[in-house]
């Protein structure tokens, strides 16, 4: 067989290891270690195996991520996440559907000091849902709620899926983070906006809950005064150019571990658990990218990045017509994988495509996350949807149904951003500097 051959045949023997259960990250390692070998020689792919994860783990630009996972971690232990839910239960609580959007609002505020989905979606979901029940809240609009507000959280800034697209397309992380923010912002009042319409047409979806005053109300905001004392200090911090991307992430971390101390609410105890799971989450993620960027190596000497590119740049019809195409892979395939899988095994592919036909790549890096998180909450995958059904008794199909109308409301926030690319644009084409 040709190396194309070889390439190609390892890209459905990585498929079928990865629905037969193996770990992402070895599934990466295997088969571009034994398709490089058996393409070329397995010299070459001792080498690469030798040196490539070193690389990885030694890589100053990469320790942005066990910073902002600590910092998340710290946030999480020191229950920010129910001062912001009771910041939102506060301002929205009393209006038709309010706890619903104050669940949104809630995951988007957890998000700029989160970073996942997974994270956001079973944090607040914890919070929230128990308050819905109590008002009697229809089971698949509070659940749908919880679902979608957690796929913000890979929008909103620090987000590590954000990192890897940087990684691997070599694009400022700095810049990507500010391009997240307004479409994350933009996305949690289009879900609200769902939630107001849902409500307005089935008032017994989301029974309001009790009226508060305006002193009520301040007092409720005034919870959230340390998740806007991190958010200014780390993005702020990277849009003004006081910071790098690096530099912001270890002043997250620290600021995170002060205000818990400040809460009293950090413990000794708290603190190592903090430190073992961002070990944990770290050696994960950086073990998955060494074994992508191997195989990314593999599918590129091999002609099958090329290969693809070409076919589809080699269409006779206009560029959005190639971009619906990938847009439509990414959806099929968001029913079927994870969302790190997703980003690592197509960015590859479908970057040097993108970048050919002309597209912003910091575009299309919000454009991917976008679609990402719709693969989030979709059958028979959807991992957020996974998690929720941990956390509660209801059925995954009411669990589903609940999620169908923010399903729409993603379509409508993609279409918004291909029409409107500025909105993902602004800041960083305003940003001073970044690192």
């Amino acid at each position: 067989m040709s190396p194309l051959d070889i390439g190609f045949l390892g890209v459905v023997v990585l498929f079928i290891l990865l629905f037969s259960g193996l770990p992402l990250g070895l599934a990466f390692i295997l088969v571009g270690f034994v398709g490089y070998g058996l393409a070329f020689n397995f010299g070459g792919a001792f080498s690469l195996l030798r040196t490539l994860p070193f690389s990885v783990f030694s890589d100053y630009a990469l320790s942005v991520i066990p910073l902002f996972v600590l910092m998340g971690s710290l946030a999480f232990v020191s229950k920010l996440s129910e001062d912001l839910y009771d910041s939102a239960h506060g301002v929205l609580g009393q209006l038709k559907g309010g706890l619903a959007m104050s669940t949104i609002a809630g995951c988007a505020a957890f998000a700029a000091i989160s970073g996942t989905s997974v994270g956001t979606a079973a944090t607040m979901g914890k919070v929230a849902l128990p308050e819905m029940k109590r008002y009697r809240y229809d089971d698949a609009m509070a659940t749908g709620a919880i679902a979608a507000g957690g796929t913000i959280g890979i929008l909103i800034p620090p987000s590590v899926i954000l990192i890897i697209y940087g990684i691997i397309t070599e694009q400022s992380i700095g810049k990507l983070y500010l391009a997240g923010f307004l479409p994350g912002i933009l996305q949690a009042i289009l879900f609200i906006i769902t939630i107001a319409i849902m409500c307005w047409r089935n008032p017994n979806l989301g029974p309001p809950g009790p009226r508060t005053n305006i002193k009520q109300k301040l007092l409720s905001l005034s919870k959230s005064w340390t998740v806007l004392i991190l958010f200014i200090l780390v993005i702020g911090g990277i849009y003004a150019g006081v910071f790098s991307v690096n530099e912001a992430a270890g002043i997250g971390a620290f600021g995170a571990f002060i205000i818990g101390l400040a809460l009293r609410r950090l413990t000794w105890k708290k603190f190592v658990e903090s430190l073992l799971d961002t070990a944990k989450t770290t050696a994960m993620i950086l073990i998955i990218i060494s074994g992508a960027l191997i195989f990314g190596y593999f599918l590129t000497v091999t002609g099958v990045s090329k290969s693809i590119a070409a076919a589809l740049g080699g269409l006779e019809v206009s560029k959005w017509v190639v971009f619906a195409i990938v847009m439509v892979f990414y959806l099929i395939l968001g029913c079927l994988m994870d969302s790190m899988s997703m980003i690592l095994i197509t960015v590859p592919i479908f970057y040097p495509l993108i970048h050919a036909l002309g597209f912003d790549p910091i575009w299309f890096g919000v454009i991917v996350v976008v679609v990402v998180e719709m693969g989030l909450i979709t059958p028979p995958v959807g991992m957020v949807v996974f998690v929720i059904k941990g956390i509660t008794d209801v059925p995954m199909y009411t669990i589903f149904r609940g999620i169908v109308p923010f399903l729409i409301t993603d379509f409508v926030l993609l279409a918004i951003l291909c029409f409107f690319p500025q909105i993902a644009l602004f800041l960083p084409n305003t940003m001073m500097k970044f690192g």
